[in-house]
């Protein structure tokens, strides 16, 4: 895929994205948005996948380890055809195969089940590890979240990716400045994310979470066999790509007004415009 094409499938994301959860009323929309971009470069441009066959042995695995974010990795599975848009219209809702939070078990395409903050860094460690010590070439990579770094299983985790030179698996930390509480350096500063990575043993970069010539640059290349892992922190916004989320002091997870509704859905209509 070209950088426009990429550019449109993550449009599609985030229209998808913002009808599912507008439809519903509530929901992770914030941490949503902000990696809508990454997605689309990932399954866009990057990872092996095979829709058809999603637990093909040779595909490349993704970790959502920040779940609230599901909405946004259904939206991507639905387009790239792992099951069908209509039921993007039953999220979190009864019986539904797509759960607040992602589980491997119930949706087609996911290849970890995730909400617990902390755990899925430690889980895309162990594929890593088992990847390469089966000689395969199967890439990894894992979204975390700022605020969940908060927990210290993500630097125990990062600890193990770096002494066993995982450099078959990237890390994208999604640092939106915000999270569940509240502005990030009013709970806890992240301080330096790239001196701290490099400390810990890893090439780490940043790059806009909307730049997706700049990802591609970053993500697209596999790493010689004596690279150090690599995490890329993505400078991104919050509901981003959404300006009325944008605005707004935290949008981490909404109930909707009749205000926000009429709001999200021109956003909405404007995307499809774009698009037409």
């Amino acid at each position: 895929m070209s950088v426009n094409e990429v550019t449109q499938l993550a449009r599609d994301i985030r229209v998808a994205t913002l009808k599912s959860l507008t439809d519903l009323g509530f929901g992770h929309y914030g941490g949503s948005m902000s990696v809508v971009e990454t997605l689309a470069v990932l399954y866009g441009a990057v990872m092996n996948i095979d829709p058809a066959d999603p637990d093909w042995t040779g595909r490349d695995y993704f970790v959502l380890s920040k779940g609230h974010a599901g909405p946004a990795l259904y939206s991507t599975l639905a387009i790239k055809g792992y099951f069908p848009m209509e039921e993007l219209n039953t999220l979190n809702q009864n019986g539904t195969r797509l759960p607040s939070h992602p589980d491997r078990l119930k949706t087609r395409g996911v290849d970890a089940t995730t909400g617990s903050l902390g755990q899925g860094i430690s889980i895309a460690g162990g594929m890593a590890l088992a990847h390469k010590l089966a000689g395969r070439s199967n890439r990894v990579f894992c979204i975390v979240g700022d605020g969940e770094l908060n927990e210290g299983q993500c630097w125990e985790a990062f600890q193990f990716i770096a002494h066993h030179r995982l450099n078959n698996l990237t890390v994208f930390v999604d640092w939106n400045k915000q999270q569940l509480d509240g502005e990030l350096d009013e709970i806890i500063c992240a301080f330096d994310l790239e001196a701290k990575f490099r400390a810990f043993g890893f090439d780490a970069l940043t790059v806009k979470g909307d730049d997706i010539a700049g990802l591609l640059e970053v993500v697209q290349p596999v790493l010689p066999a004596d690279a150090r892992p690599q995490v890329v922190i993505l400078d991104s916004i919050k509901g981003q790509g959404v300006p009325y989320l944008e605005q707004l002091s935290n949008s981490h997870h909404l109930r909707l007004t009749d205000e926000m509704k009429t709001a999200l859905n021109e956003t909405i209509r404007q995307l499809e415009a774009a698009h037409d």
